[in-house]
């Protein structure tokens, strides 16, 4: 968990410390308690903002597990704000953001379209010579 954090700052710190890009920090807050719950924000003048939250979940007898949840948003070159929210826990990491991929559909394939592609199997292009 402590390396996630330091991880996001670094690369929060790389970014603004870049010639190309100088930031002021406009708000930063953070806070952890004993237990290993945390959360922490910030948002800079060129328009990035972040923030997370996390915390101790039991999972079993025995077991607990972290789980984060956060976003963060920036403006890009083009003048696209780029937000992405996100959960991390034992699932692994769940990512949802309007510019990120999407897998396939996991719906069956229409018959009409089935039939389609097995005519196309079938039937290959051949390029007819003038």
């Amino acid at each position: 968990m402590k390396s996630f954090i330091v991880a996001a700052c670094l690369i929060a710190c790389v970014y603004a410390a870049s010639p190309e890009q100088t930031a002021q920090i406009l708000r930063s807050s953070s806070d952890q308690t004993p237990e290993g719950n945390f959360q922490y924000s910030f948002e800079t003048d060129n328009g990035i903002n972040a923030q997370a939250s996390g915390a101790v979940k039991p999972l079993g007898k025995d077991e607990v597990a972290i789980e984060i949840t956060g976003s963060n948003s920036y403006t890009g070159p083009d003048g696209v704000v780029y937000a992405v929210n996100y959960v991390a826990n034992e699932n692994g990491f769940q990512a949802q953001g309007a510019h990120l991929p999407t897998p396939p559909p996991t719906d069956p394939i229409p018959e009409y379209i089935q039939r389609s592609l097995e005519y196309i199997a079938a039937h290959p292009y051949t390029e007819k010579k003038a």
